[in-house]
């Protein structure tokens, strides 16, 4: 579990994120949550596709990255395969909270546990520093360009949960999406079953009237549904990572 504080300069002007264990925090996802706004640039490495949190029974956009719960195939040795890596692990390990429960603004938090978290110089020594380990803070505790950074990020997708639920809502209200049954064989002939995801209904789609889809593109939308649905193709190439995976 994360071990979240509230950011505060004169607290943690020594404090330091490692960029290079970033990636780290992918590892045991197969589902990574998505914004919209990022669709086109996931849709061309990953499958896109909603599934419902297991919860509260709402939907959740996602990309696929495994064939079953905590497989990553996209990390290898703890990095990022892909040219895109998702909102959600980009911003670690920072996240968004509030000073109290009642509080009206937002406060950014670190994860002191997290592997790209390092307490500074004082108590490592410079000699053990990790060469692209980044400062939060300046000298004279002004932000620097990484720490303001990852504050647009964590900004970006803030603005994203507002654009996501929009997306869900339309594509429910339009009935949009249909399960996906997918059974896949692997090269050493084991099999899998794709269960409990959802995808864009292509039919449905077509038969849509204009004056949806001119409300979808009106909204911003029409892209991120195309996307979804453009995005089903990179299945055989998370295929092939396990099968790779496989020694085939």
């Amino acid at each position: 579990m994360a071990n979240l504080v509230a950011v505060q300069p004169a607290l943690h002007q020594h404090l330091l994120v490692v960029p290079s264990q970033i990636d780290t925090h992918a590892a045991g996802q197969n589902l990574i949550p998505l914004i919209p706004a990022e669709l086109s640039h996931v849709a061309t490495q990953l499958p896109v596709v909603l599934a419902k949190n297991g919860q509260t029974g709402q939907f959740v956009l996602a990309a696929l990255t495994g064939f079953a719960v905590q497989e990553n195939l996209m990390l290898e040795q703890g990095h990022w395969q892909g040219i895109y890596l998702p909102l959600q692990i980009q911003r670690q390990p920072f996240f968004v909270g509030k000073a109290t429960p009642d509080a009206a603004d937002y406060v950014v938090c670190i994860d002191l546990d997290s592997p790209a978290t390092l307490f500074s110089t004082e108590r490592l020594g410079a000699q053990r520093l990790p060469a692209d380990a980044e400062a939060l803070f300046n000298a004279d505790g002004s932000e620097t360009a990484y720490y303001r950074d990852a504050k647009l990020k964590l900004a970006q997708l803030l603005q994203g949960e507002q654009q996501r639920e929009l997306l869900l809502s339309e594509l429910l209200a339009l009935r949009l999406l249909q399960p996906m049954s997918l059974e896949i064989t692997f090269a050493d002939q084991s099999i899998t079953k794709l269960n409990g995801l959802y995808t864009i209904d292509e039919q449905q789609l077509a038969q849509l009237p204009a004056e949806h889809l001119v409300r979808l593109h009106q909204q911003g939308l029409l892209g991120a549904v195309y996307a979804i649905l453009g995005s089903a193709a990179q299945i055989y190439g998370l295929i092939a990572r396990k099968n790779k995976q496989l020694g085939y």
